[in-house]
């Protein structure tokens, strides 16, 4: 089938049936290049509720993205197959049950020698996903967008929740610590022996400040990823609330936008493997404006992919 997305010219924004960047909603086998794909779970959060309310929001304001990248000078709908295969299945009751759906949904996709884009939903959705990257590609190098740190103890009893990702990705083997890159982190901490796992596994631990100091000297000493299978998580509250205040857990002194964007469009990456934004909460957003954000990273990363097209087939 022809994967094109529905012309603005023809069909109004506003119209037709919502689907991310109004590319054809297909089957999960269909022959598309990368799935864009919804996780519409919140029950890891630790504060505000609504992420479960993301996808179906970023599906709409989705309607006014475009697909000629004019920084990059290319058209990503013209070199990749784009198509939404709608939503992994969740049980908004049970995070057990919601990892077991979730791990066999993304479990198939990779069978498939499919790359995905996911729309959460909160950041603990994101293990799972690396969960089922790993049987594929084995451990991945992680970029790692958000104002915490998510290495974070148990909590309430509770070892999973949307803080812990990234010490469960170390401590199972799913990602290569001290080649992976954390981007945006501040704010204060319960005790400074929160640091004490990001020192003893080396996590590359990149603050706002350091972006703030010289963002033309930040961009020029980020890590070079190459052709290693590589995964980007993106939590929107990386941003400053200003620029993404429909969020669970917001943080002052955030990225603005444009920073994000130039970080984005820096990185160097030939194998994004997967990604996913997370932890956009519309019940808590004002005029769109968080979901507007996640709609533009959700364009910075399908290009990114479309420049790791050329590594589509060593899956």
């Amino acid at each position: 089938m022809e994967y094109k997305q529905l012309s603005g010219r023809d069909f109004p924004r506003f119209s037709g049936v919502k689907t991310f960047f109004r590319m054809p909603y297909v089957a999960v086998d269909a022959d598309y290049d990368v799935g864009i794909v919804g996780v519409p779970y919140d029950g890891g959060v630790s504060y505000r509720p609504g992420a479960r309310f993301g996808p179906s929001k970023i599906r709409e304001m989705s309607s006014l993205g475009r697909g000629y990248h004019w920084s990059r000078d290319v058209n990503i709908l013209e070199r990749l197959k784009v198509a939404d295969i709608g939503d992994s299945p969740t049980v908004p009751v049970s995070q057990e049950k919601t990892y077991q759906k979730m791990g066999n949904f993304f479990n198939n996709l990779m069978s498939l020698n499919k790359r995905f884009i996911a729309i959460g939903g909160d950041h603990s959705t994101t293990l799972p996903l690396l969960r089922a990257v790993h049987k594929k590609y084995g451990k991945v190098r992680l970029i790692h967008f958000d104002a915490h740190l998510d290495t974070y103890p148990a909590a309430w009893g509770c070892e999973y929740h949307h803080g812990t990702f990234v010490r469960h990705a170390v401590d199972e083997g799913l990602i290569v610590p001290d080649k992976s890159f954390q981007v945006g982190i501040r704010g204060p901490l319960a005790n400074k022996d929160d640091l004490d796992f990001v020192n003893k596994h080396k996590l590359n631990v990149t603050t706002v400040d350091d972006v703030r100091n010289g963002l033309n000297d930040f961009l020029n000493k980020m890590p070079d990823f190459g052709d290693e299978p590589t995964y980007i998580s993106f939590d929107i509250d990386c941003l400053d609330p200003s620029y993404a205040p429909g969020t669970g857990t917001p943080v002052p002194g955030g990225l603005t936008t444009y920073e994000v964007q130039r970080i984005l469009r820096a990185l160097k990456v030939k194998n994004l493997v997967g990604a996913d934004i997370v932890e956009v909460s519309p019940p808590y957003d004002s005029s769109d404006i968080t979901s507007l954000a996640a709609m533009d990273t959700l364009f910075e990363l399908l290009c990114i992919m479309s420049d790791s097209k050329i590594n589509f087939t060593k899956g």
